[in-house]
């Protein structure tokens, strides 16, 4: 079998929650339990921290094995969707999975996968947990997917579990409210483990709480001991964010710099620092230098990619993943506070996205070019350029990702903005 083959074998056999939506949701750990058992349970071989959310919980997945690294650790990172290649989602100390260990995990569990019927996150995750296991990781720092208590991820017994915030996002699974969205991911949080929640709202702090308590374990709400101030955007060629960082008030580090610029990735740097006292607090002895280095270097160590990515200075293109309404608000308001003298939006969603806590959050004043990404899920342009006109967002429909973003760039004088959005999918494209 080869890599193309192994592949196909995945793609087309294992149903895929990114390419078909609902049809891939499993409703239950059964088959992730029975992969692990099959595999021998490698999860349990190695340390790790499990940091679930609606936005956020990649980036910080990031930062913190960004930092692990620095540190010297041998440090695993499972991340999803992925937005090149398969590979990405696996990885340690930056370096994705070998091509030679996805083809023989494939060619060894196949005739068991068929039996087992996993979905493909089911199957990449037992993927994950077997390599890191192999690979004898220091920590591996796993990234739930959808949810929490039923997400294929919260079979693992973590060091400390991180909760980054609650947005809606998922409802048709996860429930139509921030309480019942809260009360899902809330479960990865596990008897004596400490759990840091990234930020306080209003209408999950009670439930996180209450979780806690009954865990038996202590929780840390990172917003409240953490604040940042006098940040900054410096940079031509390449942009990072300089920021001071106050912890309970009193200086922490000054002039910290960070090439994630989103300013939602504040929330972020935040809830990392907080994760960062957590795990000193469990003798890692992880000390300023090494924090600074792996914030430095997130990008260079782990590859993190589709954050507020600028892409071109002529004319200024941005892309970023935020796909559900509290991520296109924050960046949003982000697009507002840039200088330029029209923007050019190259739009694209999945189709059973709930368009109508979208669209009312993008601005007017753009160009839309709108396109459907390369997957089964995609929205039709076509749909998605009807539904957007009720909301006064006005622009062609193109037959690619890349016709309607090469188009844009063709548009676009050197004063204006073109930005790329709305799906992880058409930002992968692009990328």
């Amino acid at each position: 079998m080869t890599f193309q083959q192994a592949l196909d074998y995945m793609y087309n056999h294992l149903p895929m929650y990114q390419r078909i939506g609902p049809a891939a949701y499993k409703t239950n750990l059964d088959n992730t339990i029975s992969i692990c058992n099959l595999l021998d349970n490698p999860q349990n071989d190695f340390r790790s921290i499990h940091i679930a959310g609606t936005n956020g919980k990649g980036s910080t997945a990031h930062l913190i094995a960004s930092i692990l690294q620095t540190k010297g650790l041998k440090t695993g990172l499972y991340t999803s969707p992925h937005l090149k290649e398969f590979r990405e989602r696996i990885r340690i100390n930056g370096k994705m999975i070998p091509r030679s260990f996805v083809v023989s995990f494939i060619n060894k569990y196949r005739t068991d996968f068929e039996k087992i019927k996993p979905s493909f996150f089911e199957m990449t995750v037992g993927m994950a947990f077997k390599y890191f296991c192999e690979k004898k990781v220091d920590i591996a720092v796993i990234e739930a997917g959808l949810g929490g208590r039923l997400d294929s991820t919260n079979i693992i017994q973590p060091i400390v579990s991180v909760i980054t915030n609650i947005g809606l996002d998922h409802t048709q699974f996860l429930g139509d409210t921030m309480e019942k969205i809260a009360t899902e991911k809330a479960a990865i949080i596990k008897h004596g483990v400490p759990v840091i929640i990234g930020e306080t709202q209003v209408e999950t702090r009670k439930i996180f709480i209450n979780e806690a308590q009954q865990k038996k374990t202590e929780i840390t709400f990172a917003d409240q001991n953490l604040d940042i101030k006098n940040d900054k955007i410096t940079g031509t060629l390449r942009h990072w964010m300089v920021m001071d960082i106050f912890r309970e008030k009193q200086l922490y580090l000054s002039k910290l710099k960070c090439p994630l610029t989103g300013f939602y990735q504040q929330r972020n740097i935040k809830t990392t620092l907080q994760l960062v006292d957590v795990l000193n607090q469990l003798e890692f002895k992880i000390e300023e230098k090494q924090i600074r280095k792996g914030f430095y270097n997130v990008i260079k160590s782990t590859k993190l990619a589709g954050r507020w990515q600028i892409l071109s200075n002529d004319p200024l293109t941005i892309c970023d993943i935020a796909h559900n309404p509290d991520g296109i608000r924050l960046v949003t308001k982000q697009i507002k506070s840039i200088y330029y003298k029209h923007l050019h939006f190259v739009f694209g969603v999945v189709n059973d996205k709930n368009l109508m806590g979208v669209l009312p959050i993008l601005p007017e004043d753009a160009t839309y070019y709108f396109c459907k990404a390369n997957i089964p899920r995609g929205m039709d342009q076509k749909r998605l350029q009807y539904e957007s006109n009720k909301y006064n967002l006005v622009g062609s429909v193109y037959g690619s990702v890349k016709e309607a973003y090469t188009t844009a760039q063709t548009n676009a004088g050197s004063d204006d903005l073109v930005f790329i959005g709305g799906s992880t999918f058409v930002v992968a494209e692009i990328l």
